[in-house]
């Protein structure tokens, strides 16, 4: 038998090693990312009346939701279905203003904001 055993010089053994662990630390960070491009809503957020409501409705399923604006004068309407949406301003349940052709595409969100000096918030809803 031979005792000579393969004697290879440390630097490539180490070589290898660092290759092998690249590769993992590749494979993981593609897995990470992989994860991420899998998310399938966005959002809808943005600056309107304190006090007012927001509905955001899909408008080729009709499903939504309706939120507050806070004290800040924000709102926030996470976790939609990709589509298009139709933003709408409300006080006291009527129809104030709307945005109807909102795109919500993944992983992002769309700013959509109502300002109260081109709408005339104040006038409507004291007309209500």
């Amino acid at each position: 038998m031979n005792s000579i055993s393969s004697f290879r010089p440390a630097s490539r053994r180490l070589g290898r090693g660092l290759m092998l662990a690249g590769a993992a630390a590749v494979f993981a960070l593609a897995g990470i990312s992989t994860a991420s491009a899998q998310a399938t809503t966005g959002t809808v957020f943005g600056k309107a009346p304190a006090g007012y409501s927001i509905t955001v409705r899909s408008t080729s399923n009709g499903s939504g939701r309706t939120v507050t604006v806070d004290s800040m004068g924000r709102y926030y309407a996470p976790s939609l279905g990709l589509g298009t949406y139709k933003v709408t301003l409300k006080q006291n349940g009527q129809a104030i203003a709307e945005h109807p052709d909102v795109p919500v595409t993944v992983g992002r969100g769309v700013e959509v904001d109502f300002d109260c000096s081109k709408i005339n918030c104040g006038e409507v809803a004291d007309a209500k």
